[in-house]
């Protein structure tokens, strides 16, 4: 196969064999419905999930935290099915299912044995075409998703990560929390919440990717069945919905710090800049830099922070991508007394390793743990189907593992040295939740 295959948004049918020789097709079907495959030699289960493109950054017209709380209304019931019905339908075969909702993509999943796979896409189909979004279940959902919000809030690893996205996004919709705020769920309401449904859940707008034991034409010809069948009119033409548009946002990097006080025994720090966009072509770049800084127990923040001076247990960097902009930072749990020397000694790492780069080993050794990890992960017939749906809707094109590595083997000691440059001379702000005082990390921030 081609070093990439482009998934265009005009070609009605693509096959081609993927390495593990897995057979992975694609079918456009002329009401703007895309159904992506992958067929896995020797797989017994079928993971499967509907995909809508439309993510918390997309409430621009309705209370923050909307598609979160529509995510949760499609469990509740179809015209012909109860909640209890989609509930025992899944786990009278075992299976599992469930539904997330990201910034950028709403999917609604489930993992089955393959003999059942025809019943997940009946359920999910149904729950995605002919949901009821009573009223009455609106309002006792309301309160899970208040119940929800408050559970997050308790941990201080979600609270700090939420306000440093918060603070690097600053005004973009990027930096808006997934879930809503307890004010905005108050403030839903039921009609503006199916007005969202009606504008996004329609045919253009959905991607279904399986992986597993399952044959491609069988799985298309149910899943267009199982939609019919609850009320959508496929036989319109429309050409499926356009992807995000990649050019890049200007996030207005002013460095800040803040201090959310709470009375815990660990104090939570993280630091963070801008990133890279998901589809930049120095994300393998922005991996490696990662996972050497502080992707595992070999690395350098792990190394410096835990083991030598035993300052933390927990201790990592991240990197988060969206189409148009992306998230780098730092974080770690720590003893409130020792919180500013953690932000310091992390982000001393970065410029160190800004400064000084990185040795053929740390690359050599980092390279072989991404290549293992993503062999591991493909044993999962879910990581497979989301990999399905990431290149659909984010990248619009199937990297194989093969070609992944190709890429992941071009990275130089110089370009990670030029990214940890980068990202050393950008703003950078800081959050902690803990019991600190309010200046702990106004020293840092200002000398970073």
């Amino acid at each position: 196969m081609s070093p990439a295959i482009e998934f265009d948004l005009t070609t009605p049918e693509i096959s081609f064999i993927a390495s593990g020789e897995a057979t992975v097709s694609r079918t456009v079907h002329p009401s703007g419905v895309r159904i992506l495959t992958e067929k896995v030699p020797g797989a017994l289960s079928t993971s499967i999930g509907f995909w809508i493109a439309v993510g918390s950054r997309d409430e621009s017209d309705v209370a923050y935290g909307s598609t979160h709380f529509l995510e949760h209304l499609l469990f509740k019931g179809t015209s012909t099915r109860s909640a209890l019905d989609i509930a025992v339908a899944f786990d009278s075969v075992g299976g599992e299912h469930n539904a997330l909702t990201a910034k950028e993509h709403t999917c609604y999943y489930a993992k089955v044995q393959d003999q059942d796979l025809s019943m997940a896409i009946d359920v999910l189909a149904d729950m995605v075409a002919d949901s009821v979004l009573d009223a009455k279940e609106f309002e006792l959902e309301r309160q899970v998703i208040l119940e929800e919000l408050a559970m997050a809030d308790d941990d201080p690893t979600d609270v700090a990560h939420e306000r440093i996205t918060e603070k690097v996004m600053g005004e973009h919709e990027l930096g808006r929390p997934i879930g809503g705020s307890p004010e905005t769920i108050r403030g839903a309401t039921n009609e503006s919440v199916r007005s969202h449904y009606e504008k996004y859940y329609v045919p253009q707008e959905l991607v279904i990717t399986a992986a597993g034991a399952l044959d491609h034409e069988v799985v298309v010809a149910e899943v267009l069945e199982a939609l019919q069948r609850s009320g959508w009119d496929l036989g319109t033409s429309a050409r499926p919905a356009a992807r995000r548009l990649r050019t890049p946002s200007a996030i207005n990097l002013a460095p800040g710090s803040l201090v959310v006080s709470r009375p815990l025994e660990q104090a939570v720090v993280a630091l963070a800049t801008s990133g890279l966009t998901a589809t930049h072509e120095r994300r393998h770049v922005m991996g490696v830099l990662s996972s050497i800084l502080g992707g595992g127990m070999s690395s350098r923040l792990f190394q410096e922070i835990r083991e030598k001076r035993g300052l933390a247990y927990s201790v990592y960097s991240f990197a988060s991508s969206y189409a148009d902009a992306g998230l780098f930072g730092m974080a770690a749990g720590t003893s409130p007394s020792n919180a500013a020397t953690v932000a310091s000694v992390m982000r001393d790492e970065l410029h160190r390793m800004a400064e000084h780069g990185i040795t053929e080993d740390e690359l050599r050794r980092t390279i072989g743990n991404m290549a293992g990890a993503s062999a591991l992960a493909l044993e999962s017939s879910d990581t497979r189907m989301m990999r399905l749906g990431r290149s659909e809707l984010s990248t619009g094109e199937f990297v194989d593992r093969d070609e992944a590595l190709v890429r992941l083997g071009q990275v130089g000691l110089d370009d990670v040295a030029v990214l940890a440059g980068e990202l050393a001379s950008s703003a950078m702000s800081g959050v902690v939740v803990g019991a600190v005082a309010e200046d702990v990390l106004a020293e840092i921030i200002t000398a970073g």
